[in-house]
């Protein structure tokens, strides 16, 4: 008995940028970036809001809409037709929340009339995905489960999107980050089933980013009238509790001389030595905890941040390419969108099979990681 994948979907935003697009902003060409990266275009979104790309890329999923066309900009994968009524729980992972309050995954329940599901959004970064797709499964569990399932919410479907815009946190006049990323959606719905073993293991960890490798502050711009006085109006134009956060980034400076606060930061190589290590050890520990073995395996569908990093991956594994499923060509990194984005193009080839076994790999800020291994 387990969690299984029932639907699948993708959206991407209309605009494609091309890597000889970015001359225009910085010093660089294709060349530099697809050698590097393996990143020929990424989609931006300039009309659509992050919501309205997770509500195409659920009902994709859901059988709603969307092509079985991995080349569209919409497409998805189902089994049959899924009942927005029957959608009993939704997470929503991102870093680029369009919303507060209401989550966004109450947003999206309330677009596509999922009347019955309880809705919540989570944040770990590129392997938020990773993250939400197991809360679902543990959720399902708990909730068909013998002990204690009567005192909980009856739970028999889920529908997890992973969403971001990270072109809204990008700086785009710094070469060594802004080609790498682009906006998108991704989703699944998950249902439990008593005679399949759907979802065979997860594995979560969490590192500490003690040199900041990777960062994105946030910034509050309502004003606020006080000091440690009291009521100040001249206090408006100043938040001096930013100070604390900006030297915990370790961007006081940077912000100090004018730099923007909320973008994204990155070191490069740190980032690409975690990376490597941390899928290669995450894979091996879904593969510990279900007795497989990587002959076992049809395919890995890694979080497509850099294809030199998969590569890698591959390499130390002992893996062929051939098993990865590679989706960065045309997407770059999307974040929480990349792992679920590469997914629906997986189902919508007739890449994955009834019976395949099937590796999900992420890492991201965090320093997060995670994997998850099931049977399609």
């Amino acid at each position: 008995m387990g969690a299984v994948i029932i639907g699948c979907g993708k959206a991407l935003p209309n605009l494609e940028v091309a890597n000889d697009d970015l001359q225009a902003l910085v010093d660089t060409n294709d060349e530099w970036i697809s050698s590097r990266t393996g990143i020929s275009t990424r989609h931006i979104a300039v009309d659509e809001s992050g919501l309205a790309l997770a509500a195409r890329a659920a009902a994709a999923a859901l059988g709603m809409d969307g092509s079985n066309d991995p080349t569209d900009s919409t497409c998805g994968w189902t089994t049959s037709p899924i009942e927005p009524s029957s959608i009993d729980l939704v997470l929503f992972a991102t870093v680029t929340p369009d919303i507060v309050v209401p989550s966004c995954a109450a947003v999206v329940k309330r677009m596509l009339g999922l009347d019955h599901a309880v809705a919540m959004d989570l944040n770990a970064a590129c392997t938020g995905f990773i993250y939400g797709l197991s809360v679902a499964e543990s959720m399902l569990a708990a909730a068909n489960g013998a002990a204690g399932a009567a005192g909980r919410n009856p739970l028999k479907r889920a529908l997890v999107i992973g969403c971001d815009r990270l072109s809204r946190v990008t700086d785009w006049g710094d070469r060594n980050t802004c080609v790498l990323f682009g906006d998108g959606a991704g989703a699944a719905v998950v249902e439990w089933n008593e005679s399949a073993p759907g979802i065979m293991a997860s594995y979560l960890r969490n590192d500490d980013d003690e040199k900041n490798a990777l960062t994105c502050a946030n910034y509050i711009e309502a004003p606020q009238p006080f000091s440690a006085e009291g009521i100040d109006q001249a206090a408006r134009a100043t938040d001096p509790s930013l100070r604390f956060t900006d030297e915990a980034l370790g961007i006081h400076e940077a912000v100090e001389a004018g730099g923007m606060r909320q973008v994204i930061r990155m070191d490069g190589r740190s980032i690409f030595k975690f990376a490597s290590n941390a899928m290669t050890h995450a894979v091996e520990e879904v593969l510990r905890r279900t007795g497989c073995s990587l002959d076992d395996i049809d395919c890995v569908i890694p979080h497509q941040a850099n294809a030199r990093i998969i590569k890698f991956a591959a390499k130390k594994l002992g893996l062929d390419m051939d098993t990865f499923q590679l989706s960065i060509a045309n997407t770059g990194n999307t974040s929480s969108a990349s792992v679920p984005m590469a997914l629906a193009d997986a189902y919508v080839s007739g890449r994955v099979q009834p019976g395949d076994k099937v590796i999900l790999v992420a890492f991201g800020g965090g320093l997060t990681s995670g994997a998850i291994l099931y049977e399609a």
